[in-house]
C-alpha cells in the first residue's frame, strides 16, 4: 500500500526551521505536547528531527545558558543526536516499518528532498493491527466453513 494514504500533510504538521530559537522550540513543543519535531532547512527540505533529549543535552552542555537566553540560541546550534530517516512519497508501508520502530513519526519528502509531511507511528501500528485482525478473521472463517 502506498503511504500517501497515511500522509499527514505539511500544513497540518508542527515543524520548525533551523533559524527558530531554542525558546520558540521549547514553547511550541510544550504547547503541542510533542517530544520530537521535524526541522526544515531554508529551502523547505527535511533537515532532521529534533527531540526533547537534544534540547536537554544542549542545555546540560552549556551550563552558562539561562532560560532567559534561550531566545538567542538558534536550532542550527543544537546538535541532533539521532539521524531520523525520511522516505520518498512513493515508498510503501513495508519501507516504514523498520523506521517506525525507532521514530515517533516518519518524515516524507518529495523527489527534490522537500518536506511534504509525516506518517505517524500510531497510523502504521493501526494499519498492521487491521492486517492481523483481518488475517485472523479469515482463518476463523476457513476453519468454520
Amino acid at each position: 500500500m502506498n503511504i500517501a494514504f497515511f500522509l499527514l500533510p505539511k500544513q497540518e504538521v508542527v515543524w520548525l526551521t533551523m533559524d527558530a530559537t531554542l525558546r520558540q522550540t521549547l514553547e511550541k513543543m510544550e504547547h503541542h505536547r510533542y517530544t520530537a519535531v521535524p526541522i526544515l532547512d531554508n529551502d523547505g527540505g527535511y533537515a532532521g528531527t529534533l527531540t526533547e533529549g537534544d534540547l536537554l543535552w544542549h542545555m546540560k552542555n552549556n551550563p552558562q545558558l539561562t532560560f532567559e537566553q534561550t531566545n538567542k540560541v538558534k536550532l542550527s546550534d543544537v546538535r541532533m543526536r539521532l539521524s531520523n530517516k525520511a522516505v520518498q512519497i512513493d515508498a510503501n508501508m513495508e519501507d516504514l516499518l523498520s523506521l517506525a520502530k525507532v521514530q515517533n513519526f516518519v518524515p516524507v519528502i518529495d523527489d527534490m528532498n522537500r518536506f511534504i509531511g509525516i506518517v505517524r507511528r500510531s497510523d502504521i501500528i493501526d494499519y498492521c493491527e487491521a492486517l492481523i485482525v483481518n488475517a485472523n478473521n479469515s482463518k476463523k472463517e476457513m476453519a468454520a466453513g
